[in-house]
């Protein structure tokens, strides 16, 4: 039988960490906001927005929130053995399906009305299905032969966007200094640098394939003003982001 024991709502500050523990039962855990990292068993996994742990009965499992995260957690039995084999991290899909099972399952809990547990129960049971027919799409674990390529897929497809080295230090399960050696060993060059190289070429490509003012591929580009953007684009190339766009007109004519 599917049976909910407890409905949790949590929210943590950001370096909170919660100390390695483990359940009598199973236990679902969805990420509403936040980001970190958690070793479930021998693994270790990074988490976000939009992603839920399942968790095995007597497993240990912690948390390690880099930002500020709010958190929802199930407690819950079953017979259906094989949901022990999806222990891990996964990421909800496009249609956020176990997102809205998790709010029903803590608005009905928090209500605690007549009929509730059979509900509760109820909705239990068609997530677990869902689950299960999901099966295989779960997130890869960080082990340590991948963990600084899973982190260079992140800067490749999040460029643009504000990465601090502290939080790819934090996905790639490292330390600050340790992550900055092993990727510059890896890659050549440190992750700063990676990531300003990737917004540079980004930032040419702007100019020349589009009519976009030197303000907006700036921030398309991922830079903080336009002062920085100029800055490191003349000391990498030599000349202005405007003279750049300018000799390329001039060739094309």
């Amino acid at each position: 039988m599917d049976q909910v024991l407890y409905v949790v709502r949590a929210e943590h500050a950001r370096f909170t960490h919660i100390i390695p523990h483990h359940h009598e039962c199973y236990e679902l855990v969805y990420y509403f906001k936040g980001n970190g990292t958690s070793m479930i068993g021998e693994h270790n996994y990074h988490f976000q927005a939009g992603t839920y742990a399942l968790i095995s009965p007597h497993q240990q499992h912690d948390e390690d929130h880099r930002g500020d995260a709010e958190v929802l957690f199930v407690g819950f039995q079953t017979n259906m053995s094989e949901i022990a084999e999806l222990q891990g991290m996964h990421q909800d899909d496009r249609e956020h399906s176990i997102h809205h099972y998790m709010l029903q399952l803590n608005t009905e809990y928090t209500r605690r009305g007549e009929g509730a547990q059979d509900y509760l129960n109820d909705r239990l049971h068609h997530m677990l299905l869902h689950l299960l027919h999901r099966g295989g799409n779960s997130m890869y674990p960080l082990f340590s032969g991948d963990r600084l390529q899973h982190v260079l897929a992140y800067m490749n497809e999040h460029f643009t966007q504000r990465l601090s080295i502290e939080m790819l230090a934090d996905m790639s399960g490292y330390s600050y200094d340790r992550f900055r050696h092993l990727f510059k060993e890896k890659y050549g060059a440190s992750p700063s640098r990676y990531m300003l190289i990737k917004r540079l070429d980004y930032a040419k490509h702007l100019l020349a394939s589009t009519q976009m003012s030197i303000s907006d591929v700036s921030a398309e580009a991922g830079f903080v003003n336009d002062a920085q953007f100029c800055n490191m684009f003349k000391r990498e190339t030599g000349i202005t982001p405007r003279s750049y766009r300018k000799n390329l007109q001039i060739k094309n004519i």
